[in-house]
Order: structure tokens, then sequence, then C-alpha cells
């Protein structure tokens, strides 16, 4: 973590490539390679204690693949800037996975809410029950 309390991904632990951007832009676009993909591996970094690995491993498993998340950067038109907003989406990314979720407070619905619905339930099985019958 650093002191503004953003977790702090170490620099060595990140693979990056490189590719053209889509999109408009011009000739600037197809000459230079801007689009930024970084990716992590969770199981090889030394930033994160065990807990907190086997956290974000739950939380994030949708998007892991083979222990590695993959992050995608092509809204800038410079690759300093991709680079740094690739960087940014994955510390928070990491460190909402590690955030523990609130318990669950079970709660019953209102005396006014139960009305509601019963009422509804009625009206919805009158306008059925008018649709029966004789079209004569």
């Amino acid at each position: 973590m650093t002191h503004d309390g953003r977790l702090s991904l170490p620099e060595s632990e990140m693979a990056w490539r490189f590719s053209r951007s889509s999109g408009a832009g011009g000739q600037h676009v197809n000459t230079t390679d801007t689009r930024v993909e970084l990716i992590w591996s969770l199981d090889d970094t030394s930033a994160l204690s065990p807990t907190q690995k086997e956290l974000v491993r739950q939380r994030l498993s949708n998007r892991l693949v083979d222990g590695t998340i993959t992050v995608v950067s092509s809204q800038y038109r410079s690759q300093h800037r991709n680079r740094e907003a690739a960087r940014v989406r994955l510390e928070d990314l990491v460190s909402g996975a590690m955030v523990p979720s609130k318990p669950r407070r079970p709660t019953r619905p209102s005396r006014g809410a139960k009305q509601r619905r019963i009422d509804a339930k009625k009206r919805r099985g009158s306008l059925k029950q008018g649709r029966s019958g004789s079209w004569e």
C-alpha cells in the first residue's frame, strides 16, 4: 500500500505488450503502438499475502486465466498514458477485490409492501378472469 491508501504493485511483476490501437487518429495511429496490454500474475506476486491472494482469486475468478490478469488500455493516443491507465485500473481492480464484504443484515418486507403486493396480485387476477367467458 502507498501512503494515500492505494495498493501499489511492483513494476517488475508486470509484463507489457503493445499493439496498434483501432479507431480514428489518422496516420499517427497507423504507425505507433499505443494500445497497451498489462499482464500480471497473481500466483507469482510478492505484494500480497497468501490470504489476500486467495481472496483476490475468489473474487476475480472470472478475470483470471491461468493465474494471470490482463488489463487493456487504448483510450489515450500516447503509449505512456495508456500504460499509466492500465496500471491504475489493475491496482484498483485488485484492491477492490481485497475489500471485505459486508455481512448481509436480514430484513423483512413492511406491512405496506405486503399489502401492495397482495393488491397487485388481486388486480392481475381479476384482469385475467375478465378475459375468460364468451364473446357474445
